[in-house]
């Protein structure tokens, strides 16, 4: 990645807005506003201030107490919403911000610059961030969703895994076959190689299951070839107006202030990764379920998203994988459009949003390829694109989400999760939540 001055020029000539850049005297506004709708008894006011005022989970009156309606009351109210423990901790969080971008705008030395560096993260959304905050290492795109379709330990897997692609990705990314085969062997090839390239090589994922899991691919490659230095950022959360789901949502004074909080993977780590990879890829889950429920203490996020992993298996009580659960569910409340259902499972439901859109319409797509439907779908007006279809819950999807069907009688499409076959009947291996394990029935 070469520095582009121009590119960190544009972006101080207009700091756009953004959910993760806060402003100091916005949220005290927004603080002053709560603290006259919590004196009033607000039903909002009242409602954002129960749900995140730490003394407040056991009040039931409408009106709040006197000791509780002060400003700085509402002023925790605003910052523990933003995702901070207090006020103090938000006004430092803003100040560093502000900080980092005044960095950016004078142009200082790049973050980077003391050694040949590498970035790595699954997928480009970060690239021309980096770039606008002034870091110059190369950067590696490693962007197959392993949580979705075969990875076998076997030596054809990049093939396999450019055939599952292709076959349910390729018409919505525009790419064929050879295209989606040549990019993920070059990857492949320049994560084998980048211990011996750079000097240091940054790892930059997420809490999801998408990024931990190819996170876990490239550990498992460099405890086999160590690196002179491997370093990691990844965040579980950060301060904002909305969800943080992924690096791509930050500005880029952001990733200069994550750059700061960057820590060496532990040879721990490294071995974590090692098996994760290993288990990913076994035709047994129960090792893999294993793991999830005495976790990766070196990588506490990665055992987390393992055990997501393994609930994208069918579910003892109903067959449906939790996904397939949430969506139903989403149906259940209302008709929605495929957009609509999307935009509430990562914003709201989904516990660690790790879907694209084009996945989730893959996995809508899937849902309807069944001896009868668990919901219908429809276009309205003349658009006929598929955000826009509205999908309606039936008698038998209300059945199946309670569990008074199996999904697995309607002989669903078989599909891969990692290394474990998933045939659209049983028996077969099925996540049971209660034991956070896995049985085959």
């Amino acid at each position: 990645m070469s520095r582009n001055p121009r590119a960190a020029h544009a972006a101080a000539v207009s700091r756009a807005a953004s959910p993760f850049r806060l402003n100091l005297e916005q949220q005290s506004k927004r603080a002053k506003e709560l603290l006259k709708g919590m004196r009033a008894g607000d039903g909002e006011a009242v409602a954002r201030f129960r749900l995140h005022h730490p003394q407040a989970s056991g009040l039931r009156d409408a009106v709040l107490p006197e000791p509780l309606t002060q400003l700085s009351e509402a002023q925790l109210v605003v910052a523990r919403e933003l995702g901070l423990p207090s006020w103090p901790k938000l006004k430092a969080h803003i100040e560093a911000m502000d900080r980092s971008w005044r960095r950016i705008v004078r142009g200082d030395a790049a973050p980077d610059r003391d050694m040949a560096t590498l970035h790595i993260r699954c997928g480009e959304d970060i690239a021309s961030t980096l770039q606008e905050a002034g870091f110059v290492g190369d950067f590696l795109e490693y962007s197959d969703p392993l949580c979705q379709g075969p990875v076998l330990d076997e030596p054809e897997w990049l093939t396999r895994r450019a055939s599952f692609l292709a076959k349910n990705y390729g018409a919505g990314t525009g790419q064929s076959y050879e295209q989606i085969a040549a990019k993920l062997f070059l990857a492949e090839e320049r994560l084998r190689s980048a211990a011996s390239r750079y000097e240091r090589i940054v790892l930059w994922f997420e809490h999801d299951t998408y990024d931990q899991l190819i996170l876990a691919r490239c550990l498992a490659q460099f405890a086999e070839t160590p690196a002179p230095r491997l370093e990691l950022i990844s965040p579980a959360r950060y301060p904002g107006g909305m969800r943080f789901i992924g690096l791509g949502q930050l500005p880029p004074e952001a990733l200069r202030l994550l750059w700061a909080e960057r820590t060496l993977v532990s040879e721990e780590a490294l071995q974590a990764g090692r098996s994760v990879w290993e288990m990913l890829r076994s035709s047994d889950p129960r090792p893999l379920a294993e793991l999830s429920r005495a976790g990766t203490p070196a990588l506490p996020q990665l055992g987390r998203a393992v055990q997501r992993h393994c609930q994208e298996l069918p579910w003892r009580g109903n067959g449906l994988s939790l996904t397939e659960q949430l969506i139903l569910q989403l149906l259940a409340e209302h008709p929605r459009t495929v957009a609509e259902m999307y935009s509430r499972l990562m914003m709201e439901r989904e516990p660690l949003p790790w879907l694209t859109d084009l996945m989730i319409l893959f996995m809508v797509e899937r849902m309807k390829r069944v001896t009868e439907p668990v919901f219908t779908g429809a276009f309205e007006g003349e658009e006929r694109r598929w955000p826009k279809e509205r999908l309606t819950i039936t008698p038998l999807g209300r059945a199946v989400l309670t569990g008074s069907v199996d999904w697995l009688s309607l002989r669903p499409p078989a599909r891969w999760l990692g290394g474990v076959f998933v045939p659209g009947s049983s028996p077969c291996w099925r996540w049971s939540h209660a034991a956070a394990s896995v049985v085959n029935r």
